[in-house]
């Protein structure tokens, strides 16, 4: 089990395969297992890297709340490929996994090769939105306060399987608090910024992310929208072989 000190903190990652590099971020709630089937299926060719995000599985979580933040898990994702000798890479994750790595692309465009968004969204431009989705964040941040890791019980897929990786509720919370949370709309403003080949994959029962996905689609020129049949919020979990052809066919057809 790998871990890197970068960041004032210890990272949890996994690495396998060779050949280009492919980041994968999971979403909230989740950890870096998530990949473990992508990592398996595409490591005859690639080198995929999963990790486990500052609050979340075994990576070390700080008990300061200004510790978490969309920015502050951009710079573990660069202080990550930096330890790995990583110059360019493909970046994506599922849903805030996806969120940072849009993010991560505006940060540090020449780090990235490509993109793939999967079960995500861009954020949101009317402040009205982003309040009550930050409501949202809250209110999960105060369920895990008072119910502990059970409240991931009822949650999406990629939740209920990390609940026993979790060293504490409270560093979800935190994490919900601070990187779950949106401040502004520098991602969704940034999204016609995107020149790169990027793959957008959805499942057709995660009603919430279908529209979002759609839209990021008719933003960034040249992108290829997925929808896996039979799949919800986890759509790499829900149909692991579906996944891995779409995702393998996008990294095969990049230019080396």
């Amino acid at each position: 089990m790998p871990h890197a000190d970068l960041n004032g903190i210890r990272i949890r990652y996994d690495v396998e395969g060779s050949g280009p590099a492919v980041l994968l971020s999971h979403g909230y709630s989740a950890t870096g297992r998530m990949w473990d089937a992508q990592r398996t299926a595409l490591a005859d060719r690639y080198r995929v890297i999963s990790w486990d995000m500052r609050g979340h599985g075994a990576t070390e979580c700080p008990d300061d709340p200004g510790c978490y933040s969309a920015d502050a898990t951009v710079a573990d994702m660069k202080a990550l490929l930096d330890h790995l000798g990583v110059a360019r890479a493909v970046v994506g994750g599922l849903s805030l996994g996806g969120y940072v790595s849009l993010a991560f692309f505006l940060a540090h465009p020449a780090m990235v090769r490509a993109l793939v968004l999967a079960d995500t969204g861009p954020g949101f431009r009317n402040p009205e939105a982003r309040a009550a989705w930050n409501r949202r964040a809250e209110e999960r941040a105060q369920e895990l306060e008072t119910r502990g890791l059970e409240a991931l019980a009822g949650r999406s897929r990629e939740m209920r399987e990390a609940m026993g990786d979790h060293r504490s509720a409270r560093s979800l919370a935190l994490a919900a608090r601070g990187m779950l949370a949106q401040q502004d709309a520098r991602v969704i403003d940034g999204l016609a910024s995107v020149r790169m080949p990027t793959l957008i994959v959805v499942g057709d029962r995660d009603e919430p992310f279908l529209a979002p996905t759609r839209y990021m689609a008719s933003k960034i020129a040249g992108s290829r929208l997925e929808v896996i049949e039979d799949a919800g919020h986890s759509a790499n979990l829900d149909q692991p072989d579906a996944f891995n052809r779409i995702l393998r066919s996008f990294l095969d057809s990049l230019p080396a």
